[in-house]
């Protein structure tokens, strides 16, 4: 009996040690082959294509109201113009600010109450991107009216309240104020 026992704890053993041999990993099947950032790409174009179609409409529906072009992607257009001054907020600048934001119909989303006035820091804060880049081109006191298209506004995340996905975006801003950033 004890030499059956021996014999199958050793074909046991032998067992075990060829079937625990080192497992081959398996090679990844990759079935990529750019489709989706292509489609996706695509998607965006047409986005923009249609958010910018709607602002050249608003543009064009005021013929009165001369549009700017930014070099970011925006058109503004100014309120109140200040021509005398020159200096312009840059990085480290504390600049502040009141604004109220609309869709593209011109329905309030909020008004200057809802977001009160705002103190930005001039490049070292996180803000609605055309904000950032709009607040730059504006002198004291001036009055500026920007459409953004979604991807300088809250892009396809929306602001987790108001604001949906992808929705393009009128804002009027008002620059009360800036200095420059003081040193600790």
């Amino acid at each position: 009996m004890k030499k059956i026992t021996y014999i199958l704890l050793l074909f046991s053993l032998l067992l075990n040690l060829v079937s625990c041999k080192e497992p081959q990993a398996r090679k990844p099947i990759s079935h990529s082959s750019g489709t989706f950032l292509k489609e996706s790409a695509e998607r965006n174009k047409k986005l923009i294509k249609g958010e910018e179609g709607k602002i050249d409409s608003i543009i064009k529906s005021n013929p009165k109201i001369k549009y700017l072009a930014s070099q970011k992607g925006y058109w503004y257009h100014y309120e109140i113009k200040n021509d005398t001054d020159t200096i312009r907020p840059k990085k480290g600048d504390v600049a502040y600010f009141v604004y109220d934001v609309k869709d593209l119909n011109g329905n309030v989303i909020y008004t200057e109450a809802d977001v009160k006035p705002q103190t930005y820091l001039v490049d070292k804060q996180n803000i609605m991107m055309g904000l950032r880049h709009g607040i730059k081109l504006m002198k004291k006191t001036e009055k500026v009216t920007f459409l953004f298209p979604s991807h300088m506004a809250y892009g396809y995340h929306g602001d987790n309240d108001k604001i949906g996905t992808n929705e393009p975006l009128i804002c009027t801003v008002t620059l009360t104020n800036f200095e420059p950033e003081k040193k600790q």
